[in-house]
């Protein structure tokens, strides 16, 4: 049987150490020898070896020593050895040692008092303390602190006994007299802690007592006073107001774990404005003042928290809280903007845009660590912010667009996707954005960043100049046409890329199938770039040859046919906005002429690779247009496209609106609860504080704030039967799963009509489960119930199986075990994943990188698409990223793309591809992806259980 342990010393089991050796070294007059045999004598005590024979021994010859450092072994050995029998009496020879405590407590040396002080604050036996108390008592007025601390400990450990408080029932009068005139801080510290322990109410009253002084007590005397306060006002809430004001007054304490606590204290206890904004600037100020990372991060934590339940009292400091920027961590920036950007409002907007931007222009230098990533943070957090208050988009615009050209690829491709969302929003700004950016083409380097550069260069150059001014800029990047000619030699088409960086031969060739944006699949050499190859960036001055050039020299005919396709829509619009017939006729020749050039490039053996089919399809497809133009062509090319990005626009915005109607929670109270009105309250003895903390808990109480989450009903669907009705012994647990934590609670009854000894729930785990402890053993009395209560930790997203039984001692023989098989409890993986959203981009970069696949055949009798669609993702708890638009209609196919996130951090792909047959079911299959095997194959396991349409 497990026994509780005070000590843990590290033990070479090379090295063992024999009893004979042992006792042979304690009985000699070496003083080394003496100590380096009782530490291997207690190394073997606390490694489950028993030397009975040595307890002789050391009274004789260890027992006497005058050396500090054997007596403190000395009291090290018999903290760890058996002192009672198995009935729990106290042992004879354990008498002996009670004269050499009270000899220690009486020594002239205040280390050997203090040591054996520390040493009576572990025993549990009263028949060793009984002789004692005496001695204890006189420490309590040593002049050494030392003594004095230890004392006062000692004297708690002796009062909370079972039988303490009639051995020594004085001991809080004592303590209170000496806890005033004692000044070391950590002798007051332990004095007021056995008040706190001990006689709460004495506890209490010198609190009040001495109130004016708290501001000069120590750090460990504040903290415990916060302790206090909560647990006061933890049962009697009546009175909690008259303790806010010590806890507004310890928040300007010097030191900052008690700020820090102090916080945490007001917002578990009040919801008033003025107490939530004091705890809310006590963080902030934490924030700025410390230098480690780990407090800034759980410092953002608690104002996370406070986000969701006091959000008009954050958005009042939201500017505090973007002082976290300034330190260099990624963590702690990303969490911040996290935070900052709920907490935005057209009040607050524009001073939080321009913090933004000066942050976003420091990145430039490249001095910081992680300025890319920390710059593509900005970015996106200024995205978020002009596309919700558009009023504020003119003042970024210009200012991000010289991070078009940046070498982070990620972070100019948000900056590209921002222009084109705010020039469709912001119609004002059009004007200014396409002549910016015309400007600024020639700069870009990133393959992505182009094609989009070059979609909105198509869609939004209306007029003659704006039109003629974007042909001119794709000419220039595309540089002298043709790109080769027959006489050229291979070597100098590789001579004029050499500052290419070329696309890698094995990523084109790569037949792994890659995921599109409406979650359809792909061979990589047709989805090319945009699905999973790594982006192609120009290296090198634009002096020698043209961005657009050098892109598609290095193989990159995607981007050749959004140049073709833009060229085509610039040639359609000058149609319309340019009279003389010849200019068009002029660019709409020089525009084939291009468009041919690639296909001619595509063709060619110069290229390590040739075109793929779908842009070589593209190209000539431009080409046919441009040579007869018809007015549904025109309409589609010059209106749908824009059409359709306005309709994806206003779908992305109305699932946000959507998503947000969803968080917001709707509490109700009970129509009976007890309500109290405002201007009916008695003021009289309040402050402010008190009477707004009141008016608080009153509309919580109004509003269902009080009520609890979780429904009783519920529990019950959560409680699994272990054992059957018909075994002796009846088990069922109530399952509970907070993120790392598995809490077993395990109601056991005795059926019987005799008394169970010695009974033990023995448990073990499959999969990443861990038992904290083992429970210990119990006796139940015939027909009676006891809870025990098991705690298993959680490493990873994977489904565990806990089993075990249940083993007592036979009423007819002790030797005899007894066991009761349990039911096995399957732990879920849906415990612990949850919906979550990423951007199409993300979704298909974390496809692409993640090893894991599962492949699960659907295999349903749900007959319709959609309905098999939805029932995958209740049944899974993930969240549909393909907008619903795109599953619009009825066509007999359907393709989505899911995604969730564990508590753990992990992410979870699903790509779902199903067809219906001629006889009406559903065909296809459910890829799943991971980093880990593990989330990989449960959720695929559960996907397979689920799908057939069940419960």
């Amino acid at each position: 049987m497990e026994k509780s342990c005070s000590l843990l010393v590290h033990y070479d089991k090379g090295s063992t150490a024999l009893a004979s050796e042992i006792k042979e070294s304690l009985q000699g007059n070496d003083v080394e020898s003496k100590i380096d045999a009782m530490k291997k004598a207690i190394m073997l005590l606390l490694n489950g070896e028993s030397i009975p024979q040595l307890f002789i021994t050391i009274i004789r010859y260890v027992l006497p020593s005058e050396d500090h450092t054997i007596q403190k072994l000395l009291l090290l050995y018999l903290e760890i050895i058996e002192k009672t029998d198995t009935r729990g009496k106290v042992l004879p020879e354990m008498i002996l040692i009670c004269q050499n405590l009270r000899n220690n407590l009486q020594h002239p040396n205040e280390y050997i008092r203090g040591v054996t002080l520390r040493f009576l604050c572990r025993l549990k036996e009263s028949e060793i303390f009984e002789p004692l108390i005496p001695s204890i008592l006189s420490n309590l007025e040593h002049r050494h602190p030392f003594v004095r601390r230890n004392a006062v400990l000692a004297v708690m450990s002796l009062y909370n006994l079972p039988q303490g408080d009639q051995l020594l029932d004085s001991a809080p009068e004592i303590i209170e007299k000496l806890l005033s005139p004692e000044q070391d801080p950590s002798s007051k510290r332990n004095a007021f802690l056995m008040l706190f322990n001990c006689a709460q109410d004495r506890a209490v009253s010198y609190l009040f007592t001495n109130v004016e002084k708290i501001n000069d007590w120590s750090e460990q005397m504040q903290m415990i006073v916060l302790e206090l306060i909560r647990k006061v006002c933890r049962v009697n809430k009546q009175e909690k107001g008259k303790y806010m004001e010590i806890i507004i007054q310890l928040l300007n304490a010097p030191h900052a774990s008690v700020v820090y606590e102090c916080a945490g204290t007001l917002v578990a206890l009040s919801s008033a404005r003025t107490a939530v904004k004091a705890a809310a600037n006590a963080y902030c100020q934490l924030l700025v003042q410390q230098s480690d990372n780990n407090v800034k991060l759980i410092v953002l934590d608690r104002l996370n928290e406070l986000k969701s339940s006091h959000r008009d009292v954050m958005v009042d400091i939201v500017m505090d809280v973007l002082r976290a920027l300034s330190s260099p961590n990624i963590d702690i920036r990303r969490k911040t903007l996290d935070i900052v950007l709920d907490l935005v409002t057209l009040k607050n907007v524009d001073e939080v845009v321009m913090v933004l931007k000066k942050e976003v222009m420091k990145t430039q230098g490249g001095e910081l660590e992680k300025s890319g990533e920390y710059r593509q943070m900005l970015v996106q957090a200024i995205h978020y912010c002009a596309v919700k208050f558009p009023d504020v988009a003119s003042s970024v615009v210009h200012l991000l667009m010289d991070f078009l050209s940046d070498s982070n690829v990620a972070s100019a491709l948000d900056v590209v996707v921002f222009v084109r969302e705010i020039i469709e929003t912001n119609p004002k700004l059009r004007v200014s954005v396409v002549t910016r950016l015309l400007d600024t083409f020639y700069q870009i380097r990133a393959a992505r960043v182009c094609s989009c550069a070059l979609w909105i260069v198509g869609e939004y150059c209306l007029s003659l100049s704006e039109v003629e001014s974007g042909f001119a800029t794709i000419k220039q990047c595309l540089g002298d046409l043709p790109f080769f000619t027959i006489s050229d030699e291979p070597d100098q088409v590789q001579n004029d890329s050499k500052n290419v960086k070329p696309v890698s031969s094995t990523t084109i060739s790569s037949k792994r199938p890659a995921i599109l944006a409406d979650g359809t699949y792909a061979t990589q050499s047709a989805a090319l770039e945009t699905a999973m190859s790594a982006p192609t960036v120009v290296q090198g001055s634009v002096a020698s040859i043209g961005n657009l050039r050098s892109l598609i020299l290095s193989g990159d005919f995607f981007l050749a046919a959004v140049i073709a396709c833009t060229l085509t829509k610039l040639i359609l619009r000058l149609e319309e906005v340019q009279p003389s017939k010849v200019e068009v006729n002029k660019a709409t020749t020089e525009a084939l002429l291009i468009m041919v050039s690639m296909l001619q490039l595509g063709q060619s053996s110069f290229i390590s690779h040739p075109i793929d089919n779908d842009s070589q399809e593209r190209i000539v497809l431009c080409i046919r247009l441009l040579c007869n133009t018809g007015d549904e062509a025109r309409k589609i090319w010059l209106q749908s496209c824009r059409e359709s990005f306005v309709k994806m626009l206003s779908d992305k915005q109305h699932r946000e609106s959507e998503e947000l109607k969803e968080k917001a929670q709707i509490s109700h109270a009970q129509p009976d609860d007890l309500i109290d009105f405002y201007h009916l309250k008695s003021r009289k003895g309040m402050s402010q504080l008190e009477l707004e903390d009141e008016v608080q808990d009153d509309l919580k109480r109004a509003t269902g704030g009080f009520t609890k989450d979780g429904d009783d009903a519920n529990k019950l669907n959560r409680i699994l039967q272990l054992t059957g009705f018909s075994d002796p012994v009846y088990a069922e647990a109530y399952v509970t799963v907070n993120h790392y934590d598995i809490v077993l609670d395990v109601t056991v009854i005795n059926r019987t009509k005799e008394t169970l000894q010695s009974l033990c729930l023995e448990l073990a785990t499959m999969g990443d489960l861990k038992l904290v402890e083992r429970p210990q053993n119990y006796t139940l009395a015939p027909e009676s119930s006891k809870q025990i209560k098991a705690n298993i930790k959680v490493s990873s997203t994977e489904t565990g199986v806990i089993f075990g039984n249940i083993v007592y001692d036979s009423s007819s023989n002790v030797q005899e075990k007894r066991v009761v098989v349990l039911n096995d409890i399957h732990i879920d993986i849906m415990d612990y994943i949850s919906p979550a959203y990423c951007a199409d981009v993300v979704f298909r970069t974390m496809w692409a990188e993640f090893e894991w696949e599962n492949k699960v055949a659907v295999n349903t009798n749900i007959q319709d698409e959609r309905e098999f669609l939805n029932h995958i993702i209740k049944s899974t708890n993930m969240k549909c990223l393909t907008p619903p638009s795109a599953l619009e209609g009825e066509c007999g196919f359907l393709a989505a793309n899911m995604y969730a996130k564990s508590i753990f951090g992990e992410d979870a792909l699903v790509n779902i591809s199903i067809e219906k047959q001629a006889d009406e079911k559903l065909s296809g299959y459910i890829r799943i992806r991971s980093k880990t095997q593990g989330i990989a194959l449960s959720l695929g396991d559960k996907i397979t259980l689920k799908q057939k349409g069940g419960n």
